[in-house]
């Protein structure tokens, strides 16, 4: 890198901290920090949804596993099958009930269907998971900035945290949704300049599949299921693993929700996840293709290959952006990289504020303070939360050979226990609250023991086995209960479907076999 280069990073850092000053502007209130006033359109939640989910993790490991990872290959972009029927569950049965009570902290809700307790558990739960995930996001980054500014990891992981932490304190969830628009398209144009040069060196479309063994270039495995054969990655495994997944991350975790909940009205809460199920996969496959380019150059080109140490695959796509490159050009690749960690770090952050604040602070410590007082304590608790995720990065970076699988791992040990306890509230009229709390803690107990005892479970498969076994106890558990409190309406499901949103649901499901179709057909058109 030279001075260009560093001029480019400088004024990105500059324009995102002086563009959350000018969102900070009116803030007054928790709900204004948190929430925005609730007057964000939805195209830009569903942007942030994307850039969040979609960010420095799969800018640089999910191409690692595509091109060089042992037992990795095209068969990830099956993970996005089930994100359009994920999406539509979320719309019909979730997202109506949770944004119709109004709350900042999504496990609010848990406290007006069953009891403090309950929320405070599945808060904490949440709140600890998203710290370790985010953990791993902040090792991912600093994995890539070393290698590229050559410099060690831990001053890259600390300069980097205290910029996301200053705008992220500056202009809350605003500053939140705003910047990951920003960094989504940078983010974006960063996949396809990398990879557009990637094409340009191995000299065309047909040099894209020399080398590559027929297994790597396989999307759609039928003929295993991923629970106890040893296949991670199995169709049924990705299809219905990833459905419990999806339902979970985007309707059940606060640092999805918490964008909803700023959208203007339901319906615009709606289209903001239904641009998700349409366009996620899109994203996808670009940084999957930038992956198999670039893949297919290290194939070809034994100088390239032996720059990639073979115990940090995850560094194949910053390698290649510092050595085949032109300066000015890394720089811009660079901000899109620190883009995509910021739009992770700074989500995660805000929303376990915000958790923190409602359900623990506010609830607890000090439930009469003033605005101003809840505003200042907002902030320091996103302070706080910044650090604890910086540093959870020095200790988490190891749990698997790629940080994407790693991010994952963590989140699907607890996602279906977590989806499990509002399933119960929204679905079962007859759930009691210590139903809920034992079977939410049984079923990260079930997934914990999967982890360490039988490995040749698919980590998908967690989602299913721990939401399903907290839903069972806590079905049990409740019909031999004496008494349960009455329910208001509001917080259970509503049978039937608005007919403006009829089609747009019948659309989705569609687009989901659509997916299949394509990719089956791409598989096929390359096997022979």
């Amino acid at each position: 890198m030279n001075y260009l280069d560093w001029i480019v990073i400088a004024i990105y850092i500059c324009f995102l901290i002086g563009l959350s000053a000018y969102l900070s502007r009116g803030q007054r209130s928790v709900e204004d920090y948190y929430l925005g006033g609730r007057t964000v359109p939805w195209w830009a939640i569903g942007v942030s949804t994307m850039a969040t989910q979609l960010g420095a993790i799969s800018f640089i490991s999910a191409p690692a596993f595509v091109a060089l990872k042992p037992d990795g290959g095209l068969k990830w972009v099956g993970f996005e099958f089930a994100v359009p029927i994920a999406m539509v569950f979320i719309m019909i049965v979730l997202i109506p009930v949770i944004y119709g009570t109004g709350v900042v902290s999504l496990y609010a809700y848990l406290e007006k269907r069953f009891d403090a307790s309950t929320r405070l558990i599945v808060s904490f739960i949440f709140q600890i998971s998203r710290a370790l995930a985010t953990g791993v996001g902040i090792y991912a980054i600093g994995i890539v900035l070393s290698a590229i500014l050559n410099v060690p990891m831990t001053p890259t992981i600390l300069i980097i945290g205290f910029v996301t932490i200053v705008y992220d304190v500056l202009g809350g969830i605003k500053a939140v949704i705003y910047t990951d628009v920003i960094q989504m398209f940078l983010l974006t144009f960063g996949i396809l300049i990398t990879g557009f040069t990637a094409y340009y060196l191995i000299g065309g479309s047909e040099n894209l599949l020399l080398g590559f063994e027929s297994e790597r270039l396989q999307m759609l495995n039928m003929s295993s299921h991923g629970f106890g054969d040893g296949d991670n990655y199995s169709f049924w495994a990705l299809v219905v693993g990833g459905f419990f997944l999806y339902v979970a991350y985007y309707g059940c975790d606060q640092s999805q929700i918490q964008r909803e909940m700023s959208a203007k009205t339901l319906d615009e809460a709606k289209k903001s996840l239904m641009l998700n199920g349409y366009a996620r996969v899109l994203v996808v496959a670009a940084y999957l293709s930038m992956g198999l380019l670039i893949g297919a150059f290290a194939l070809q080109n034994e100088s390239f290959m032996s720059l990639i140490p073979k115990d940090k695959l995850d560094s194949m796509v910053p390698i290649f952006v510092l050595n085949y490159l032109p300066h000015g050009l890394i720089g811009f690749i660079v901000v899109a990289l620190i883009a995509a960690f910021m739009s992770s770090l700074d989500s995660a952050i805000n929303s376990l504020s915000a958790a923190t604040m409602r359900d623990v602070y506010q609830r607890y410590i000090k439930p009469d303070g003033s605005d101003k007082h809840n505003f200042m304590m907002s902030r320091a608790l996103t302070i706080f939360w910044g650090v604890v995720c910086t540093g959870f990065a020095f200790t988490v970076g190891s749990i698997s050979d790629t940080v994407i699988e790693a991010i994952n791992k963590v989140g699907s040990l607890f996602y279906g226990p977590i989806l499990a306890a509002f399933v119960l509230g929204i679905l079962f009229k007859r759930t009691s609250a210590t139903a809920v709390k034992l079977g939410v803690l049984l079923g990260v107990v079930v997934n914990f023991v999967l982890w360490v005892g039988f490995p040749s479970i698919s980590w998908l498969w967690w989602n299913v086995t721990g939401c399903l076994s907290a839903i069972i106890i806590g079905v049990i558990w409740s019909s031999f209960s004496p008494s349960i409190k009455t329910v208001p309406a509001s917080l259970l499901y509503r049978p039937g479907v608005d007919r403006k949103w009829k089609w747009r649901y019948i659309f989705l499901i569609v687009y989901f076999f659509l997916i299949i179709i394509i990719s089956y057909a791409v598989e096929r058109f390359w096997l022979g």
